[in-house]
Order: C-alpha cells, then structure tokens, then sequence
C-alpha cells in the first residue's frame, strides 16, 4: 500500500501490539479502506496456543483491541477533520474490551481484521471488529475506547 498506516502516525507509540516503536511488539499495520479499517497480520510460530498450528487466543485479543483502538484513534481524527498525528493529539484507551472466539486459528496464515466504528458519542467510541483467516471468521470482538486527555500519554 502507497499510504502509511494509522500506527506510522504514531511516532511515540510503544505498545506491544500496534506501537512501531515497540521493538519486540506485533507491529501490526492499520489502514482506511472505505468506512472499515482493514489490517493484516502474519502469526510465528511463537505466537502458538497449546496446539502449535493455532494462535494464542491471548495474541487474537490483542490483534482485536489494538487495531480497534487505533481504529478509534484515527476515526475521531477523521471526524474533526485533521490529519493523524496532528496536535492536540488524539488519544484513546480500552475502557472494555469483549471477544468472542468463533473458531481456532491457524497459525501458519496470514489473518485479517476488520473493524468498523459501531457509535461515537462524547468521548466514547464503540468498534467492532471481526479477525479472518483464509476468508473465515475465526473471532469477533467489541471494543470500548474512551478519549483521554492529550498529555495522558506523558503520565
């Protein structure tokens, strides 16, 4: 893809599922297509649950609330109007996060998540988001972002 990813934007973010400047994160990468934030993932072989050819369903939850989360991150800059990463900036944290594992996960395939903006209202931001692999579904998730204030992220 031409266009960088919501997490690019990100410059400071060292969470271990969607910061960049995690070094030892999942680096996942998020990005617009249409409504819908889309990303995809490649799982390693570290990343197994007990069965070594699913994925941990501990790494699918992280998958489904980092993508939703930055989802909600880049919506609300969408919605005011202004470019990622644009002072104040805009920042959101997981106020509740439900997943609910549809079918196990192979681990030796690339996954796909999908996730959509359900309701914005005040501070609050409800995504949903499903988790895809070789086009099923193999988990779906809902995910409750609250804004916090910009200087939340120096704390």
């Amino acid at each position: 893809m031409n266009q960088l990813a919501f997490q690019d934007y990100m410059e400071r973010n060292k969470c271990w599922g969607c910061g960049s400047s995690n070094e030892l994160g999942l680096h996942i990468k998020s990005y617009w297509s249409g409504d819908e934030s889309v990303c995809t993932w490649m799982p390693h072989k570290h990343h197994m649950a007990g069965p070594t050819h699913i994925l941990n369903g501990g790494i699918i939850a992280t998958l489904i609330d980092c993508h939703s989360v930055c989802t909600a991150i880049a919506a609300a800059y969408k919605e005011e109007g202004r470019e990622l990463n644009t002072e104040p900036f805009i920042w959101y944290v997981t106020a509740s996060l439900k997943i609910d594992y549809v079918k196990p996960t192979p681990i030796s395939e690339p996954v796909t998540l999908r996730a959509r903006v359900k309701e914005m209202k005040g501070r609050k931001l409800v995504v949903i988001c499903s988790l895809y692999s070789k086009g099923e579904e193999c988990a779906r998730g809902e995910v409750l972002a609250v804004r916090v204030s910009p200087d939340w992220y120096e704390g």
